[in-house]
């Protein structure tokens, strides 16, 4: 890896799912109108438990649109969808599903061309999480089965995991020192690196260090072990995936240079993807306007982040 930071802009697909199901049309959108070159495809688009000759056909319509319009599948991450416990899920038969489809995951995104996968870590029931002892218990098989998971992706051809810290307790990661701490205990013994893919609108607002709702603190923690950045607008209150509109740039405190600024200071290094994760309601006029904002967004980035 590099020591100099690359970034590149890009986009995550979950704008897509259910609006733009055909590949040739979000594929078009993705590098015809907005000309972005690098997309984080969600399983929420399609899902690897479907058979295997869907999926083939599915991942061929996608790869010829990605080479039509000069962009391509770098990564793969869990989405809305499967926001759900998966690998801290109390009963061990579905833990072990869902370690059987991450393996599948990693089976589509090899051959969707993507080098890393990702995925929120796992989220506790309140039940669990009220408890240490079972938390504690849960978060060793959780970490567990990463690792197992890990495992068949290196052997795959991928060359790296990424996580997503989150903004409760339940769903892990919440606070800086929750999200050190992960960080660190996943890595230990672990098959492949697991880098994070990093959120600028998370974090617990019921922290009592502000620096836990701040996203400069949290890119200047980790921008050496982020691959990846999540971005949206964001407030002091976490409003949650706003586009990069005049209305929410005047009242929202992502700033492009700063967040670059921040991340080359604290040392990120090699390539750093940062990709537009932005969500819009299934209501009028917002459904109707996805690309026009989508397009506002880019423009708003484009000037610092010429790939």
């Amino acid at each position: 890896m590099s020591e100099q930071a690359v970034f590149t802009l890009g986009i995550n697909t979950g704008f897509a799912v259910n609006r733009y199901a055909e590949p040739e049309e979000w594929v078009r959108i993705v590098g015809g109108d907005l000309g972005l070159k690098a997309v984080q495809f969600t399983a929420d688009m399609l899902n690897p438990d479907l058979p295997g000759a869907v999926l083939a056909s599915q991942v061929k319509r996608i790869s010829a649109a990605c080479d039509r319009y000069g962009t391509r599948v770098t990564s793969t991450f869990t989405g809305a969808f499967t926001r759900v416990n998966h690998l801290a899920h109390p009963d061990a038969e579905v833990r072990a599903h869902w370690v059987g489809w991450f393996k599948r995951f990693a089976d589509l995104s090899v051959d969707l061309g993507a080098s890393a996968m990702g995925s929120h870590f796992g989220i506790f029931t309140h039940r669990d999480n009220g408890d240490s002892l079972r938390r504690e218990e849960r978060r060793r098989q959780n970490i567990t089965h990463w690792h197992e998971i890990a495992a068949y992706a290196k052997d795959k051809g991928l060359s790296g995991l990424t996580w997503e810290p989150m903004s409760i307790s339940r769903e892990q990661g919440e606070t800086l020192a929750e999200c050190h701490r992960l960080q660190r205990d996943v890595n230990v013994g672990a098959p492949l690196p697991f880098g994070i893919c990093l959120d600028v609108d998370h974090g617990d607002v019921s922290s009592a260090d502000p620096a836990d709702t701040d996203p400069y603190a949290w890119l200047t923690s980790f921008a050496a072990e982020s691959p990846q950045i999540h971005l949206k607008q964001s407030s002091k209150d976490k409003g949650g995936h706003w586009p990069f509109t005049k209305a929410n740039n005047e009242r929202g405190r992502i700033l492009p240079a700063q967040v670059l600024e921040t991340l080359v200071a604290a040392g990120a290094r090699g390539n750093v993807e940062l990709l537009l994760e932005l969500s819009f309601r299934e209501r009028e006029p917002a459904d109707s306007t996805v690309v026009e904002v989508l397009r506002e967004s880019v423009a708003f980035w484009r000037p610092y982040v010429a790939d």
